[in-house]
């Protein structure tokens, strides 16, 4: 009887004995690193970027820039012009621009403006006297140069200046610049004014070749 329970006494010590070996090896090989990597792939790998829901939030947004600045209205430019001859509406006006000269061989590509003869001319816009010019065609001339330097306002066959006109003088929208007349090749019965508005840059001369621009709808508000 005794030696029975010796017998179960030491079957259990060895088999409790086998088991803590067996179950510190398990516990050792699933703690390990190889093993971690191979178990728990999310814990081994890296942490992926945090992203933020800026919608869902609730924080505010800020606008996009723009791909270009805002621009200021460009002083030399066109627009806001008077009729240039005292007197005249712009019911009166006819638009010459397209109508042929010298025989077909070229357009007038200016605005003629038809007044009594002495008739006070004014300037249509601001700008600086920059040439004033007697030539066999024009007459008494006159150009003016708006204040950026891009276009130049063309007065022509006048019948004479304002006293004391001279060149490089500031001159503000509606000035009196000079008188209706008939000098150069303009019909001596029809006495008009020669209005020409020319697009240049601000380096170029009075005298060379410019793009003349319409300047019937921007005094007659077409």
């Amino acid at each position: 009887m005794v030696d029975r329970i010796l017998t179960i006494i030491v079957t259990a010590t060895l088999t409790s004995a086998v088991w803590i070996v067996v179950g510190g090896s398990l516990i050792e090989n699933a703690t390990s690193e190889g093993q971690r990597a191979a178990t728990r792939p999310a814990e081994a790998a890296p942490s992926p970027s945090p992203t933020t829901d800026i919608a869902s939030s609730g924080m505010p947004t800020s606008e996009p820039l723009d791909a270009e600045p805002t621009r200021e209205p460009e002083a030399g430019n066109s627009d806001n012009l008077m009729i240039p001859v005292l007197n005249v509406r712009a019911s009166d006006l006819t638009d010459t621009f397209t109508q042929a000269r010298g025989d077909g061989a070229r357009l007038h590509e200016a605005l003629d403006i038809m007044a009594p003869l002495g008739t006070t001319v004014r300037a249509a816009g601001a700008g600086k006297v920059e040439k004033l010019f007697r030539s066999k065609a024009g007459g008494n001339t006159i150009y003016v140069r708006t204040s950026d330097g891009s276009t130049i306002h063309y007065y022509a066959h006048l019948g004479e200046y304002a006293e004391g006109l001279k060149e490089g003088q500031r001159i503000r929208r509606g000035q009196r610049l000079g008188t209706v007349g008939s000098s150069g090749n303009a019909a001596r019965d029809t006495p008009h004014l020669h209005f020409a508005i020319l697009q240049t840059t601000a380096d170029a001369q009075w005298w060379e070749p410019a793009n003349a621009i319409n300047p019937y709808s921007l005094l007659a508000g077409e």
